[in-house]
């Protein structure tokens, strides 16, 4: 299934009240490591999850929780996460981590980079453990930042000519560190760092609520931009 099928058919809605202003939502900032892109035959190895109040990031609550997937590691993606099979065999299924994942989700809005991705393996979970999609507003971080990269931002960072910069392009043009890059909690702070830096420029922009961080952050509108003319996807 391709990328824009995942945005018409996976992206779930049920937002809080949208109207509630930034500092006044909570967030969950999320990342997934798979076994690979595909969601007819791959699956969620690991997720790292973490709380936002407003632009205050929450370290002291973490989710991070490694998943023993059906499919079978490719040594190519291996390379990638560090994640190898003997440390998945003891791992709980994506069941029961999908509901303590939702537990811990509960009541917030999802941000993610190319957050339709991880959408499709969680909301593909779900269906298959007898649960209902994600309601959850989402936010994309790819999707803010081509927003305001077209509203002139007054800030290097918003120069980057890429059409679909991955969140370590973003890290390096904000200087932010990465010190455990393709590991879910690793990404997921750096997600989190990432839309910290976005909010001052949002709300200027006078994106100040959560209808208008949907608006600008769909994760839709990031689809076109993930695949390029050849078919290769920018992460």
């Amino acid at each position: 299934m391709g990328l824009m099928a995942w945005g018409r058919e996976k992206l779930g809605g049920g937002p809080p009240g949208g109207d509630l202003p930034i500092p006044e939502l909570r967030f969950t900032v999320l990342d997934t490591e798979l076994t690979g892109l595909d969601t007819r035959r791959d699956d969620i190895i690991a997720i790292g999850a973490l709380h936002m109040q407003g632009s205050r990031i929450e370290l002291g609550n973490a989710f991070q929780e490694l998943v023993k997937p059906t499919a079978v590691l490719d040594g190519r993606t291996v390379v990638i996460h560090g994640i190898t099979p003997s440390e998945l065999e003891a791992r709980p299924a994506i069941g029961g981590v999908l509901a303590s994942f939702l537990d811990y989700a509960a009541g917030t809005v999802l941000v993610g980079h190319c957050l339709a991705l991880d959408l499709a393996f969680l909301n593909r979970d779900a269906r298959r453990s007898g649960k209902a999609p994600l309601r959850h507003a989402t936010v994309d971080t790819l999707a803010l930042f081509g927003w305001l990269r077209r509203r002139a931002i007054d800030q290097p960072a918003f120069a980057l000519e890429l059409p679909a910069p991955s969140l370590f392009d973003l890290a390096e043009a904000f200087e932010i560190p990465v010190e455990a890059a393709h590991s879910a909690m690793g990404d997921a702070y750096v997600t989190a760092q990432v839309f910290q830096r976005f909010l001052p420029h949002l709300q200027q922009a006078g994106v100040g609520n959560l209808s208008g961080l949907r608006r600008v952050g769909d994760p839709r509108h990031s689809l076109a931009n993930l695949t390029d003319q050849q078919g290769h996807t920018h992460f």
